[in-house]
């Protein structure tokens, strides 16, 4: 279809409004986020399923659900628009005082990372915004398209060319779980191997993983949950009888919230390496850099509390293999 539209009959802003509507899944949303009417909008899209011979989106149980063709056509649509914007936007020092930008940012989203960023920008640069997207296998990808300001994955995989980064220390992870959890009276690797695991799931962010040491070592476990986000460990934790094997940037802020123990791991489990990336065309961009910044120095303050906390409440043996 795409491929017989002539370049010139093709609105540009129609795409615009497509990449909208793909965001917002509501007319309505959609108008206010442009500056439009609904009628507006509900006319560029009109004109769009025309041009394209496709219906892009249906309302279905109040919700715009886009057609395979849509979901198909924003992947190659938001790349195309990022480098318009640049193109089109004059070349300027990033003042983040007057700015009204949005970055996205894709980073694990604990609780304490989050807000703490956010904070950060929010006081910096009261009009910026922030979206914070999840981790994907497209995660590189995206970041080298511009489609992604700036991410953290393990860095146990090769960084793909076009990629800056910002190696972190290699970070340890510890056991924790609930005060008074059973475990804490014969704690060891039988302990250990008995309880229930709760494991987050982040695609592509790592292959330094409890699971696979688990595998290499030949021990079994069990998983008592898969939860998709860390923001969910603590309150588990906090009334079950599970156990959580984790970085301490990620627990930070829910070890006192949620009165936690932090015990040894009775195994020998991985550190994890992890790495800030960014587009490395974007690598000398000044909106780049301060986002960095805002990000970098949130995440390495955050982990220093977190270790902090962790210090005071260690307590266990060490560890098996």
């Amino acid at each position: 279809m795409m491929n017989q539209i002539q370049l010139h009959r093709l609105d540009l802003n129609l795409l615009v409004t497509f990449e909208a509507l793909m965001d917002e899944r509501s007319v309505v949303r959609a108008a206010d986020r442009l500056g439009k009417t609904p009628s507006a909008v509900s006319h560029a899209l009109g004109r769009l399923r025309d041009q394209l011979g496709d219906p892009l989106l249906v309302k279905v149980g109040g919700k715009m659900q886009p057609s395979p063709f849509a979901l198909q056509l924003i992947e190659d649509v938001r790349p195309i628009l990022r480098r318009i914007e640049r193109v089109v936007q004059p070349a300027a020092t990033f003042e983040p005082e007057t700015s009204h930008r949005v970055f996205r940012i894709a980073i694990p989203s604990s609780i304490a990372v989050v807000s703490e960023i956010l904070a950060r920008v929010n006081a910096a640069a009261p009009n910026v915004g922030v979206d914070w997207i999840p981790a994907s296998p497209k995660l590189y990808g995206q970041v080298i398209d511009e489609q992604v300001d700036m991410a953290l994955l393990g860095a146990d995989v090769a960084r793909p060319d076009g990629v800056a980064e910002q190696l972190l220390p290699p970070m340890r992870r510890y056991v924790f779980a609930r005060r008074g959890h059973p475990a804490l009276a014969d704690w060891g690797a039988d302990a250990w191997r008995f309880w229930p695991h709760v494991m987050v799931g982040m695609s592509q962010a790592a292959r330094q993983t409890v699971e696979e040491r688990a595998s290499v070592l030949g021990i079994e476990r069990r998983v008592g949950a898969r939860i998709p986000d860390f923001a969910g460990v603590a309150p588990l934790l906090a009334r079950t009888n599970m156990i959580a094997n984790q970085l301490p940037v990620f627990m930070a802020g829910d070890i006192e919230r949620f009165d936690l123990a932090v015990l040894q791991p009775p195994v020998a489990l991985p550190d994890l390496t992890m790495r800030f990336f960014w587009s490395a065309r974007l690598s000398a961009d000044s909106a780049n850099r301060w986002i960095r910044g805002i990000v970098i120095n949130a995440f390495r303050e955050v982990a220093t509390q977190a270790e902090g906390a962790v210090a005071e409440r260690l307590h266990g043996v060490g560890p098996e293999g």
